[in-house]
């Protein structure tokens, strides 16, 4: 089986004449968890629209699982598996925790099933709760989404995103607008889910990118700046500069 299982060639996109991604060449290894970072403006969220195909790249090629995905539709990405979570916490906030999982669940039912009675859409409580349980949420499986917590929030948002089945997990920001007690819960909930599936992760916070990330792709304009390890890319001259005009600096105080 091949290691790789999202590949980038030469990705660009362009927007009347600005290079918003720049030639990116990504490669993201199976089994791993690639976290994607650079200053603001670097082209993160640009580079995550191209590759759930929420926008059309100006040239490159998208390779996920061995097959050429640069034109797929957004649907068609995410039935191969590759499933997106999103900056802003997207969840049904007038729903119960259990019922936005259910619903999530439901989105992987044929179209032709999708409406059925509560009765039979009771069937997937059990594997609701099971997701619920693998985010700590399951104690607040009658609580309204609206009542929980930011973080809580956030943990609810990755259960509906496992509910899809994910092979490739993107995560945007997962820990944005957090305190000190959810970014530590979201961390450790990252590290729990990764296990068996792939996460490529957008993430300004560097403590949880240094304590989770195996490998890292430093942008910069729209263009790969650095790639390794933390410790390889947190010591580059090219991404001090990028971050801090070239102090020393760690990059965990330069995003403090």
């Amino acid at each position: 089986m091949d290691r790789t299982i999202l590949r980038t060639v030469q990705l660009r996109k362009s927007f009347k004449g600005f290079a918003a991604v720049d030639g990116v060449d990504l490669c993201v290894e199976r089994g791993s968890i690639h976290a994607l970072i650079g200053p603001n403006g670097a082209g993160k969220t640009t580079c995550f629209n191209l590759l759930t195909k929420f926008l059309p790249p100006t040239s490159g090629t998208i390779v996920f699982d061995g097959v050429d995905v640069t034109h797929d539709t957004p649907v068609q990405v995410a039935r191969r598996g590759v499933v997106r979570s999103f900056q802003i916490s997207a969840v049904f906030p007038h729903l119960g925790v259990l019922q936005n999982v259910r619903v999530a669940l439901q989105r992987r039912l044929p179209a032709y099933r999708f409406w059925r009675s509560g009765r039979t859409l009771a069937s997937l409580d059990d594997r609701a709760m099971q997701l619920l349980a693998d985010v700590d949420l399951d104690r607040f499986a009658a609580t309204p989404a609206a009542e929980l917590s930011y973080g809580r929030k956030r943990a609810l948002e990755i259960a509906t995103t496992l509910a899809m089945e994910p092979v490739l997990m993107l995560l945007d920001e997962p820990t944005q607008g957090m305190g000190t007690e959810d970014v530590d819960r979201t961390r450790r909930l990252i590290r729990k889910v990764a296990a068996g599936r792939t996460v490529l992760m957008v993430e300004h916070n560097m403590s949880v990118v240094a304590s989770l990330a195996d490998r890292i792709t430093v942008l910069s304009r729209g263009a790969v700046l650095a790639e390794g390890t933390y410790a390889q890319v947190s010591r580059d001259p090219r991404v001090l500069e990028a971050y801090m005009g070239g102090t020393r600096a760690s990059l965990a105080e330069a995003a403090a």
